[in-house]
């Protein structure tokens, strides 16, 4: 027995860095890191269109930590907003907050001291205009699109958008205290994207929703209607995606990228369309994807070579 008194000791003594590792990537799962990237990846081009050169090592890692916590901070008030609906539904069933692995007391603390950190960093690197654009980005994600739109209006992701498009406009304003045109352009971009992009999950996804409570497009406007206004939508995302080389800042080659690519994107929702197909859906979905990581790819490419 005194040989084996000490394993009690040494089980805990392993056991606690795992649960401390479990816990970290709880908290990382709160702030929902693939959208968090995507996001992340369209702040560095908003820094160098229409400049002569890349700023500093100094601005860039400062906004792309500065919008990347506000993202992540949105990302936790919105799992502890919607705790409850996200046990409803096979998607979100397991995240932390549904399968209790974290309180929703932790889940609050942490996008509240997340978003502040995220805003302090902003203000230290860009000044007022950024920390106001990153300010407004979180309470318009959280108040005009989690706690009022998404709950009420098939129109939710159309306005609450605008918060997921913000990014490059942070990172435009941190540049010289001011918005110019190619931070507005790339903040269209996304925003045009970001409809056709949350949609197609929204049909695949509709069972889920509605179980949910969540008055989504195809829910309420019908899937036919749906598929109709995000080929629209995309109809619209592509001269805006030409705009950088009409204006003279990429290249041809870039403008053949957004071409293909964009004919991809509208090629594959109208076989959804056609088909009326949930599987086709998913595709439209992860081709968005795709599509607005090829576009900003090939933007921070051309930027850096030049």
């Amino acid at each position: 027995m005194s040989a084996s008194s000490p394993l009690p000791s040494t089980v805990s003594s392993v056991r606690a860095p795992t649960r401390l590792l479990e816990l970290a990537r709880d908290f990382i799962a709160l702030t929902r890191p693939r959208v968090l990237a995507l996001v992340l990846f369209t702040a560095p081009p908003a820094l160098a269109m229409g400049q002569a050169s890349w700023p500093s090592a100094t601005l860039l890692l400062g906004v792309v930590l500065g919008a990347g916590l506000v993202g992540g901070g949105c990302g936790a008030l919105n799992a502890w907003i919607e705790r409850d609906a996200d046990r409803l539904m096979l998607r979100t069933r397991n995240r932390p907050l549904p399968t209790e692995r974290l309180t929703p007391q932790q889940a609050l603390v942490f996008g509240l001291v997340v978003s502040a950190l995220g805003l302090l960093v902003l203000y230290a690197c860009g000044g007022w205009l950024t920390t106001l654009i990153g300010g407004l980005t979180l309470l318009h994600y959280v108040f005009v699109y989690t706690i009022w739109l998404k709950p009420r209006s098939p129109q939710n992701i159309v306005i609450g958008g605008a918060a997921g498009a913000a990014s490059p406009l942070i990172a435009d304003a941190a540049v010289d205290g001011q918005l110019g045109v190619w931070g507005i352009v790339l903040f269209a971009i996304i925003f045009f994207w970001t409809p056709p992009h949350f949609w197609a999950i929204a049909l695949y996804r509709r069972k889920e929703y509605e179980a949910a409570g969540f008055p989504m497009m195809p829910s309420v406007a019908g899937e036919a209607s749906t598929r109709r206004q995000m080929l629209a939508y995309a109809l619209v995302l592509v001269p805006i995606t030409l705009l950088p080389w009409l204006g003279g800042e990429l290249s041809a080659a870039y403008a053949l990228t957004a071409l293909l690519a964009g004919g991809c994107f509208i090629a594959s929702i109208l076989k959804a369309i056609r088909l009326a197909d949930r599987q086709q859906d998913r595709r439209v979905f992860a081709g968005s994807i795709i599509y607005l990581s090829a576009l900003f790819a090939e933007m921070l490419l051309e930027l850096a070579i030049r």
